[in-house]
């Protein structure tokens, strides 16, 4: 079994190595594949210890593709079902989002409406066993979702070790479904009259989504223009870009074209339907989780002076992906060509042919980035993702807001929440009170909190370059030390100071376990300060015109 399994990764390995021949030594080639086999023959008959095959073919195989590039994945036969949901937006299973961290393999949301929802399992709960299978001793979270996955109709019986209860062990009997990945969870017009539509993924889907959502907005007279939020956005299907691009640009107009080595796999893509709206104002959303697809949709608009794009510079991933089968049902998601948007610039942010001494691939300069243009004359630049015609920067991050989030202490303060209030209000009409606020302040162990301190930081280092260019005497010593003094960090203090950013962290994820993701949405953007800036484009027509026409 061992030795069939030895051939199968063999037929593998020279399946990703064929495509290499034309650039490569056809002997070099054949002779790394002997070696490897020899080797692996060499471990599976005299290693003193019992070999965990697929574990270490895996890893193999893992390392060989991390060299390429990270979009290039091998996909077992167990496994192939997550690249179908990927591109479908749909697979079987309980709907629950999970992670790995240190208190175990916890459920990090359940999917609104899903059956692990409906059947009571909450954000927090830790899985202990899926069908009587201990989880605890797995390091690793997709091993827990393969076994939660299955055929739609299906039962799983799910036990949970619940936080902030009593009886904190819960057995749920879940019935599984196919559980549709919905990639548009809002859209609407607002009182002034500017539609938004929120679209979180790019899957088959998507287009369909988008296209009902606008031609639903435009039957309010009302409507002034609209904004499209791709913020965070990873991108899925190229031809979902294709098809959303379409429905503001007329018919037969380029958005794409990809070329792969030497010219190979060439392919232009056009939008082949007639379109919805060429004239209502446009405003597309994007920020550094926006990739893929995502950047196409908002590089094409912006090419094309469609649309005015709005936020910040977006992740830069210019290369195409497509699936090749592999021997015993195995998939290969390979990368098999760089795209190109209407300018015919390529937005590929990292050189992963050139690396840096640490190994890491390189980034490419902005100094080595070349001007194009679009449509109708304005300057756009290539390598390094898609820049805004507007930038908005993001201000609400910093230390003390990252260690909040990252340490999960606001998604753990709303779980202990939930545990203590049944319900709540109707999403319009909640308003988080400010003892919430005090409440979270409480439940913040300053001994467990840890975050770095800019000013203190500065201190130091102070104290530091005073010693090493001679400066530091008891003069110097006193005003530094009362400077630290006036400079000390206050937990409390800081945490004040940063309320505004707290309070919609808190907003966001205690309306996670209450409400449907519409609702979820439409409360988020009560604090979106960017969107504020988008809508600002789309209600002032001049500025909106000013910002589409080049700069004289």
């Amino acid at each position: 079994m061992r030795k069939l399994f030895f051939a199968i990764i063999i037929l593998t390995l020279g399946a990703a190595a064929v495509a290499k021949t034309s650039r490569s030594n056809k002997s070099s080639v054949a002779r790394n594949i002997t070696i490897f086999n020899a080797v692996l023959k060499e471990l599976q008959t005299n290693y003193v210890d019992t070999i965990d095959a697929d574990a270490l073919v895996q890893t193999a195989i893992d390392a060989m593709l991390n060299r390429i590039d990270p979009y290039t994945e091998y996909y077992p036969y167990e496994n192939r079902e997550d690249l179908t949901a990927i591109s479908t937006g749909q697979y079987g299973g309980i709907g629950a989002y999970i992670q790995r961290r240190p208190a175990g393999t916890i459920v990090s949301e359940p999917v609104y409406g899903s059956p692990a929802q409906q059947a009571g399992i909450r954000h927090g709960d830790v899985i202990i066993e899926v069908d009587g299978v201990d989880v605890t001793r797995f390091k690793e979270s997709d091993k827990v979702s393969r076994l939660l996955r299955g055929q739609a109709g299906t039962d799983v019986k799910v036990k949970v070790r619940r936080p902030y209860v009593e009886d904190s062990i819960l057995t749920f009997d879940i019935t599984r479904r196919t559980i549709n990945m919905n990639p548009m969870p809002y859209y609407g017009v607002d009182s002034a009259g500017v539609g938004y539509i929120r679209l979180t993924t790019f899957n088959e889907k998507s287009a369909e989504l988008v296209k009902d959502a606008l031609v639903d907005m435009k039957r309010n007279p009302d409507l002034r223009g609209v904004v499209l939020d791709l913020r965070g956005n990873g991108g899925g299907i190229l031809e979902g870009a294709v098809q959303i691009v379409g429905l503001f640009v007329p018919k037969g107009t380029e958005v794409v074209r990809h070329s792969g080595f030497e010219g190979k796999n060439l392919k232009i893509y056009k939008t082949a339907h007639q379109p919805v709206d060429t004239e209502i104002p446009l405003v597309v959303m994007v920020d550094g989780g926006t990739a893929s697809s995502s950047e196409i949709t908002a590089g094409a608009l912006q090419d094309l002076d469609r649309a005015v794009v709005v936020g910040s510079r977006s992740f830069g991933k210019g290369l195409v992906q497509t699936s090749r089968p592999l021997p015993y049902d195995g998939l290969l998601k390979v990368t098999m060509a760089h795209y190109y948007i209407p300018s015919g610039r390529l937005i590929q942010a990292i050189d992963y042919s050139r690396r840096n001494p640490d190994g890491s691939p390189m980034h490419i300069p902005d100094s080595l980035t070349k001007v194009w243009k679009t449509k109708h004359g304005r300057d756009v630049r290539d390598g390094g993702g898609i820049t805004p015609d507007v930038a908005v920067s993001d201000t609400s991050i910093n230390r003390l807001i990252y260690n909040v989030v990252a340490d999960n202490w606001a998604f753990d303060y709303a779980n202990r929440f939930r545990a203590r209030n049944e319900s709540l209000p109707a999403a319009s009409e909640w308003i988080m009170p400010d003892s919430i606020f005090t409440a979270f302040k409480a439940f913040i162990d300053p001994t467990r909190f840890k975050y770095d301190k800019a000013c203190e930081q500065g201190i130091d280092y102070l104290r530091k370059a005073a010693e090493a260019e001679g400066y530091m005497n008891d003069s110097v010593k006193a005003q530094i030390e009362l400077l630290a003094g006036m400079l000390k960090h206050d937990l409390d203090h800081d945490l004040d100071f940063n309320k505004a950013n707290l309070v919609r962290i808190l907003d966001t994820e205690i309306s996670e376990r209450y409400y449907d993701e519409g609702d979820r949405v439409m409360r988020a953007l009560r604090y979106d300060m960017e969107l504020d800036t988008a809508r600002a484009v789309v209600l002032d027509r001049d500025r909106y015109n000013a910002l589409l026409r080049p700069s004289k």
